[in-house]
């Protein structure tokens, strides 16, 4: 599974990506807001930091004018992926922008229905928000599990399932789990990931016997 980045904040991306673990970054208008800095420049500094692809969403509400804002978005750099929302606007906008071979993220999913008639229109990536169904009540996991059958019984689909609003460390093994392509993650979440009380626990060990060695290795 890849993992993406949810946010704008260019030095959390910079000193994430110096792990290699980092494939791909997704931000938002309320990301970029909080970052308090021009929408573009933020876009291109990203876009030099990872190679992968940048998610950057269109504000406009009309397909026509979604598409004309996704061509200026793309022009910032060759691995701007557009993001657009799953309405009947932005299933258009999608259509016309994948058929010019742009990178599309359709975003705010919240049904199976919604991601078959992405697929259908051509998305390269959709975007269940899992956290969002959790908290009405509903396991945001089962729509990743049913979106991920839906795909699988039809080999023409090949939009990739890019789970998003993620909370915890569980949402990001539950979505490995069913298959999700793609996990966007905040920066906590995705250092989090490699914590474990064991894992303290057994360090704290090894340097304390290590120590009584008396021993150095440089």
């Amino acid at each position: 599974m890849k993992f993406f980045v949810d946010t704008a904040d260019v030095n959390e991306i910079r000193d994430l990506a110096e792990t290699g673990l980092v494939d791909g970054v997704t931000t938002n208008p309320s990301l970029v807001a909080k970052s308090d800095r021009d929408f573009s420049e933020v876009v291109r500094e990203i876009c030099g930091i990872v190679d992968g692809p940048v998610s950057a969403e269109v504000t406009a509400t009309q397909a026509a004018a979604m598409v004309e804002e996704a061509r200026k978005l793309t022009r910032i750099a060759g691995n701007v992926a557009i993001k657009v929302p799953l309405t009947w606007e932005g299933l258009k906008a999608c259509r016309a922008l994948t058929q010019e071979g742009t990178m599309v993220n359709v975003t705010l999913c919240f049904s199976a229905n919604q991601a078959l008639l992405a697929a259908k229109a051509g998305a390269t990536f959709i975007s269940p928000f899992v956290g969002r169904l959790d908290d009405i009540g509903e396991d945001g996991m089962d729509l990743i599990r049913d979106i991920r059958t839906i795909y699988d019984n039809y080999d023409a689909l090949n939009t990739q399932i890019l789970t998003a609003s993620i909370r915890s460390d569980e949402h990001v093994k539950q979505a490995a789990l069913a298959g999700s392509d793609v996990a966007t993650v905040p920066p906590a979440v995705l250092r989090g990931l490699s914590e474990h009380p064991l894992t303290d626990k057994g360090l704290k060990a090894f340097l304390a016997d290590w120590e009584k060695t008396g021993q150095t290795i440089l």
